[in-house]
């Protein structure tokens, strides 16, 4: 998600779960062509597995970014063609490409023979006035036969004209039983779904249709969530026994990367909706929210935005 998703939240993250993969915010073709790789590519080895999100519409830097992307050791390149925001529409990018199937196929088959990790497409059922089952279907079709190892459905309509990029993540309705058709007519394909998915509940009442679930919003708003993704969804142990100590075992890397002139607040901002639901967590995140964005804050901020929770209350009322 952009400015949302980016290294500092994908090792907080990753704190929480060990088997869910996680996405970068999108990255364009162009600004890989033309920009600070480092920062925009680079990652920490504890992320795996990652994914990389690009975002262009050109085939030939499409491929030479996904040849530089999987240079730095991404496990999966992904061409994202259901993004709506003004910035892609005016790139002629994201969404825009579900009226283009034919080019997206080329992209992929472009990314594919750059590439020999995974390529796969993040799209949307359809966009403005397209029959949701002929766009989806037809661009599903195309980038498979040109390749692609999977799709990731979000599964309503895009409005490019007449909704913001806000709204097109919760207006448009949700047709779940229709990517649920699409896993079914291509059964050799890996199908994910995103869209809505609030609870692990939800994902695993999809998984029963699909292959895969992507989670954004719901997993970014409330973290603790993702602490029970590997016991629920993937019958293995969690990482750590509860959010603190999931926190915890990151202090030495984020003092790691104080030391290297990060700030503090590039990390708190992704934590805000940590310990959701306990007796302080107003206290913890109104103490990151003024303290973590001062000039040289350090560690001692988040150690002391953690004793404003309560976890005794918690776990008696559990």
């Amino acid at each position: 998600m952009m400015d949302w998703t980016d290294r500092h939240c994908r090792v907080f993250h990753r704190a929480l779960t060990r088997r869910a993969r996680l996405y970068t915010e999108m990255v364009t073709s162009a600004a890989i062509a033309h920009g600070d790789r480092d920062r925009l590519l680079g990652f920490d080895d504890i992320e795996h597995p990652v994914a990389v999100q690009l975002g262009g519409a050109d085939p030939r830097e499409l491929a030479a970014a996904a040849r530089i992307a999987a240079g730095y050791g991404y496990d999966e390149i992904n061409l994202n063609v259901g993004c709506p925001s003004d910035r892609v529409q005016d790139g002629r990018f994201g969404a825009c490409l579900m009226l283009r199937p034919q080019l997206v196929a080329d992209c992929v088959a472009a990314m594919k023979a750059a590439v020999a990790v995974p390529v796969t497409v993040k799209c949307r059922i359809g966009v403005d006035d397209q029959e949701p089952r002929a766009a989806l279907f037809d661009l599903a079709e195309k980038v498979v036969a040109a390749g692609a190892d999977g799709l990731i459905v979000h599964a309503r309509k895009a409005w490019l004209q007449g909704l913001s990029p806000r709204e097109n993540r919760d207006i448009p309705p949700l047709d779940y039983p229709l990517v649920y058709e699409l896993k079914r007519a291509l059964p050799h394909v890996s199908v994910a779904i995103n869209g809505g998915v609030v609870s692990l509940a939800d994902a695993r009442a999809h998984l029963a249709h699909v292959d895969g679930v992507m989670v954004g919003r719901a997993a970014y708003q409330n973290p603790e969530l993702l602490l029970r993704v590997d016991g629920d969804l993937f019958g293995v142990a969690a990482p750590h026994e509860d959010a603190r100590a999931a926190l915890e075992s990151l202090f030495a890397h984020i003092e790691g990367q104080l030391a290297r002139g990060v700030r503090l607040s590039s990390f708190t901002r992704h934590m805000l909706g940590l310990f959701a639901g306990r007796r302080g967590a107003r206290g913890f995140r109104r103490h990151l929210a003024t303290e973590a964005v001062r000039p040289g804050a350090d560690l001692s901020v988040l150690r002391a935005a953690v004793a404003h929770v309560d976890f005794e209350t918690q776990r008696a009322a559990a």
